[in-house]
């Protein structure tokens, strides 16, 4: 009878110390298995691939898609009327250097001239009314008729300076309403000069009102005579040589002017008591 034996395995494959352990038989050099559509389409892509039962589409079919921004369109193609300035130090510098001599000139002026006014100190002239009378003085329905004759005294006190009175322009009041206005001559006063002027003035059936109208009545009537009020506006300049002022409006008011008559039916009436002394204003 014969046996069979088993040969051994070969000892450096039993004793290979780097052999891995896994449990499983080794595997042979088997092909690798078909990939499937899908497993092709996921490893060109990364994506799981979408399959779809519907046939391909004909040659020539047009698919939708966003279409690209327009170009930029410039709505004003001309370039700006005033395009970017460097800066000029030079220009800068000649605009201060201008600036600062004109604040000066106008400093120097201006001291110049107030030094000059306090060494001069020109003085206001005096005015006062040294008579008044009243003539064909009459109220009749609202209405009043009369002639004023007014004589002012006027002095010039500066002794360095000379007034001139190129406009004046005068009026009477009865308390705040005005009865009439005239336009006296211009004059001028040397230093120290004394001057008498005369003016008349006239109301020809001038509208005074009802309340007026009897308030004036019941003043001559009652002997304490009838106050009028004497106002001037004059525009005067002073001049001492080569200096000379601008023109200043000036204002002269004579308050409480009294015109007394004889009696009740007299149509001509007189100043009053002393002469009153104006107030003077600039």
């Amino acid at each position: 009878m014969s046996s069979t034996t088993t040969p051994p395995a070969p000892a450096a494959a039993a004793d290979d110390p780097n052999k891995p352990v896994t449990g499983y038989p080794t595997t042979g050099n088997y092909p690798p298995p078909p990939q499937t559509s899908y497993q092709q389409n996921y490893h060109q892509t990364g994506y799981p691939a979408q399959t779809s039962n519907y046939p391909p589409p004909p040659p020539g079919t047009g698919y939708p898609y966003s279409a690209p921004p327009p170009p930029y369109y410039n709505p004003n193609p001309y370039p700006h009327p005033h395009p970017h300035q460097t800066y000029d130090p030079q220009r800068a510098t000649f605009l201060r250097r201008v600036i600062i001599a004109g604040i000066s000139v106008f400093l120097i002026i201006g001291a110049i001239t107030f030094i000059l006014w306090l060494v001069i100190r020109p003085h206001l002239p005096d005015f006062r009314v040294d008579s008044a009378s009243v003539t064909n003085f009459n109220v009749t329905n609202s209405q009043l008729t009369a002639n004023w004759e007014i004589g002012f005294f006027v002095r010039n006190p500066n002794k360095k300076m000379t007034i001139f009175y190129d406009r004046i322009e005068g009026s009477i009041f009865y308390k705040d309403e005005s009865l009439t206005e005239t336009s006296l001559v211009p004059f001028f006063q040397e230093k120290k000069n004394e001057t008498t002027i005369s003016t008349r003035f006239t109301a020809m059936g001038t509208y005074v009102g009802e309340r007026t109208a009897k308030e004036m009545v019941g003043d001559k009537n009652n002997g304490g005579g009838v106050r009028f009020n004497v106002r001037m506006l004059a525009w005067v300049r002073f001049r001492s040589g080569a200096w000379r002022t601008r023109r200043h409006l000036m204002r002269v008011f004579c308050e409480d002017v009294r015109i007394g008559f004889s009696n009740t039916t007299s149509s001509t009436g007189t100043l009053s008591g002393s002469s009153k002394v104006c107030e003077v204003d600039l």
